[in-house]
């Protein structure tokens, strides 16, 4: 273990659950920073420094989504692992729209959370990336900030990470179910077409007439931007 402690923020209204998770990252060689309410782990994610931030999504006063869509909004970029006690996928679904890293259900065993914690750590430990252009479009990841054919253009954290993973790959040509592992993770067990319709919405955006599109439809395969 390393000697430098890193910081983790902790915000969970079950005082129990955030105490025993605390102490796996203590254990894990964090400082731990606890919450148990959205409005007061927001207020301290914004203040303070941490290095990975586990965030619960049933919280008093403001719950995890809005919290986290915020923090991404006013460009915290920490590692941020979500939490949630409900059954079903749409949580996990909205939880990586407003910019989660990482989506855990509860109860989970320590080994899983750990894991989770370190993948986490090692993406972040790989620096910070460079903006990428592929002809009209331009990409900065730490900004967030996109523009094409030199005007800004929003998208939606979804659309981002659709947009960067296709870019990055740039001239090559990737099958539908790469994309949903890359973007939207192996535990995706939604319609594969989800791909589709996300092409859809960044082509929409994106292209300007009469130019063609950077993202073209390989058929039966999938996607390739081109270079």
């Amino acid at each position: 273990m390393s000697d430098e402690r890193r910081r983790a923020l902790v915000v969970e209204d079950d005082v129990n659950l955030a105490r025993a998770v605390a102490d796996i990252l203590t254990d894990e060689g964090f400082d731990v920073v606890e919450r148990h309410d959205g409005e007061s782990g927001f207020d301290a994610a914004l203040a303070g420094e941490f290095d990975v931030i586990v965030l619960d999504i049933m919280l008093p006063r403001r719950n995890g989504f809005s919290v986290c869509l915020d923090l991404r909004n006013a460009h915290v970029e920490t590692p941020l692992l979500m939490l949630t006690a409900k059954l079903g996928d749409l949580d996990e679904v909205e939880g990586l729209e407003v910019g989660a890293d990482d989506f855990l259900r509860k109860p989970f065993e320590r080994s899983v959370f750990t894991a989770r914690i370190h993948a986490l750590m090692r993406r972040r430990a790989r620096g910070y990336p460079q903006p990428v252009v592929v002809g009209p479009v331009s990409l900065d990841p730490v900004a967030r900030h996109v523009t094409s054919h030199g005007r800004e253009v929003t998208l939606t954290p979804r659309e981002f990470a659709l947009l960067e993973y296709l870019m990055h790959r740039c001239d090559q040509t990737l099958a539908k179910a790469e994309i949903l592992d890359g973007v939207w993770g192996a535990h995706f067990d939604g319609d594969p077409n989800i791909v589709e319709v996300y092409v859809g919405y960044l082509r929409r955006k994106l292209d300007e007439t009469p130019s063609p599109s950077i993202i073209s439809t390989v058929r039966g395969i999938g996607y390739r931007v081109n270079g």
